[in-house]
């Protein structure tokens, strides 16, 4: 079965960093593309970025480019998403997902971005 599980979360102050995985298991993770999604306090599940199989095409909501970057080690499989110059609105659970609408995903991890 599809296991998905996310990591790195925490609080930081705007302006910083944070760098999220999310290891995979039970799929073959090196032929699939890969998300990141979340949820932020009061609102719904929204798409963050994405990744093709082989990282040759990326991904980004507009609200993130330039200051999010996602990677991943197939040979780990291990998906990941570094967060710089974090803002408020930033603050959110964040899932990594198999499938675009992000309906197979992980427990999520919590990103906090506040002073």
């Amino acid at each position: 079965q599809v296991n998905l599980v996310e990591s790195g979360g925490g609080l930081v102050q705007p302006g910083g960093s944070l760098r999220l995985s999310c290891a995979a298991s039970g799929f073959t993770f090196s032929i699939s593309w890969m998300y990141w999604g979340r949820q932020a306090p009061g609102k719904g599940l929204e798409w963050v970025s994405s990744i093709s199989p082989s990282s040759s095409s990326t991904n980004y909501k507009d609200s993130v480019k330039g200051r999010f970057t996602i990677s991943r080690d197939n040979a780990k499989n291990t998906l990941y998403l570094q967060m710089n110059s974090l803002k408020t609105e930033d603050t959110a659970v964040y899932y990594c997902a198999r499938d675009p609408l992000l309906n197979v995903r992980g427990q999520g991890t919590q990103v906090t971005v506040s002073s």
